[in-house]
């Protein structure tokens, strides 16, 4: 029986491929105050940075070193077209879809929260 060795993305180890995707979170959340003002989303820095917690969270499971390298790699990537403002408001409101949020589920919340 033989193993195969794959080359690495970028990083050699987990410790690295742990740096870079640090890195990448600090970009992000030191770009928040642009975001906001540059697309004048409806949003505060802390529902930005709720929502960025949230991102890193979802894949804060993933110990293989090349799949860490290519989702850093299309974070960088997602900067670069923020920063750049090749994305317009509606691509970053996505990030806060309607089904996600919670929906009033008693009467007055209904009542308060007005027509749907």
């Amino acid at each position: 029986m033989t193993t195969k060795c794959v080359r690495p993305l970028m990083s050699k180890e987990f410790t690295d491929a742990r740096r870079r995707a640090l890195g990448l979170y600090r970009a992000f959340y030191r770009y928040i105050p642009y975001i906001i003002k540059y697309f004048d989303i409806p949003k505060n820095e802390e529902d930005c940075r709720w929502k960025l917690r949230e991102y890193f969270y979802k894949n804060s499971c993933i110990t293989d070193v090349r799949i860490i390298d290519l989702l850093v790699i299309k974070g960088y990537i997602e900067l670069k077209e923020i920063t750049h403002q090749w994305q317009q408001k509606g691509h970053m409101m996505r990030h806060w879809s309607p089904s996600i949020e919670r929906q009033p589920g008693d009467f007055l919340s209904k009542f308060f929260a007005g027509p749907e």
